[in-house]
């Protein structure tokens, strides 16, 4: 019978770990944008939003992930974020986006907490159907959830997030044994949207033709991209040192929050990447031991969609930053600048430990 046992120290370091350069390097690459403030701001806010966010990561890693067995909870929680979803779509826009909320001078993106519900969702219908994953009465409200849930987000013009909503559902999918034919199906539809949603937004369509050929334009669309490339290869081995990043002097656009693993690789070279990279790994690992640990499917899963939602978008982000992939504005997890990312990858991070808390075997633990 599973027990609760002591937490799982490794992960809980390597977040620790990660949070913490991420204030550093937030501090060091929006220092430019603070010169001649008595204080900087964006380390201000990340740094209350990492207090906020441990709080909650310890209050959500003390609450017994079951509870999520309710259908009441599930479901209020997934209702309630598809209502601030259509909330923040009547709010004002910023950057041509509605994606914000903004209270008392603190910002507040639904989306964020949307990838938190989503797989809460997900992995609450595959704990209850496991006999049946390839009926419709599993396949139409997950398919339904997510579709909805990533359409909200793209309706108020974050393309980028409404994908990486889509992608921890899709692994938790293949993973819980569904039938191929049914993902190439949603592929299949899902393809054609993502097509057209980038055709017909004319900012959309010049960042993916700058990732195709940033060279054609630049000074346009790809400065950023080839800016980007400048910083992670004028980095060297050891880099330019904490502080020393010559990108951030107003060439690299958003240096703190868009494009903050090229300020790491420039100013910490290839082994402070190589570190970083480390520490994801093994979150990771942590994440998936947790999962295989979990004495049920619920805990399982959601461990598993967590992981994978922050290991996903971390790849990304590097991606975009390394010219592998069009530029969509995706945050690097506890790194980059912004305190919604921070507080709910932290809250993320949170549910798994409460998962690891009721693994059936422990052996592992450090």
């Amino acid at each position: 019978m599973a027990q609760k046992l002591m937490v799982d120290r490794v992960l809980f370091v390597t977040v620790v770990l990660l949070t913490g350069l991420g204030l550093v390097m937030v501090y060091s690459s929006s220092a430019v944008m603070a010169r001649g403030l008595s204080v900087n701001p964006f380390f201000v806010k990340q740094a209350v939003a990492a207090l906020i966010g441990f709080a909650a990561m310890a209050a959500i890693w003390h609450i017994d992930y079951r509870i999520l067995r309710r259908p009441a909870v599930t479901y209020a929680l997934t209702a309630s974020i598809l209502v601030l979803l259509v909330a923040v779509l009547f709010a004002p826009a910023l950057n041509n986006s509605r994606r914000w909320f903004f209270v008392g001078g603190i910002s507040v993106q639904p989306s964020e907490l949307a990838k938190l519900a989503l797989i809460a969702f997900v992995a609450y219908q595959i704990d209850r159907k496991s006999d049946r994953l390839t009926s419709y009465s599993f396949l139409i409200p997950v398919s339904f959830a997510t579709a909805l849930m990533a359409c909200l987000v793209l309706m108020g013009g974050d393309l980028g997030t409404a994908v990486m909503i889509c992608v921890p559902p899709l692994i938790l999918i293949i993973l819980a044994g569904v039938s191929l034919r049914y993902i190439l199906i949603g592929g299949t539809m899902l393809l054609p949207i993502i097509a057209v949603s980038i055709v017909l937004v004319p900012y959309r369509m010049k960042r993916w033709l700058a990732f195709l050929s940033p060279e054609d334009d630049a000074l346009g669309s790809g400065f950023q991209i080839l800016q980007s490339l400048i910083a992670v290869g004028s980095g060297g081995i050891l880099g330019l040192g904490p502080g020393n990043s010559v990108q951030k002097l107003h060439f690299l656009p958003s240096p703190h929050a868009d494009f903050i693993f090229a300020i790491v690789a420039e100013e910490l070279g290839f082994l402070g990447a190589l570190f970083l990279l480390s520490l994801f790994a093994v979150f990771l690992w942590r994440g998936i031991k947790a999962g295989l640990e979990a004495p049920d499917d619920l805990g399982r899963f959601l461990a598993w969609g967590l992981t994978a939602a922050v290991v996903m978008q971390a790849l990304f982000h590097i991606s975009v930053s390394l010219g592998l992939a069009p530029a969509t504005g995706i945050p690097l997890p506890f790194i980059s600048h912004g305190g919604s990312s921070l507080v709910v990858t932290l809250m993320a991070c949170g549910a798994i430990l409460s998962v690891s808390q009721h693994g059936i075997r422990r052996d592992w633990a450090v």
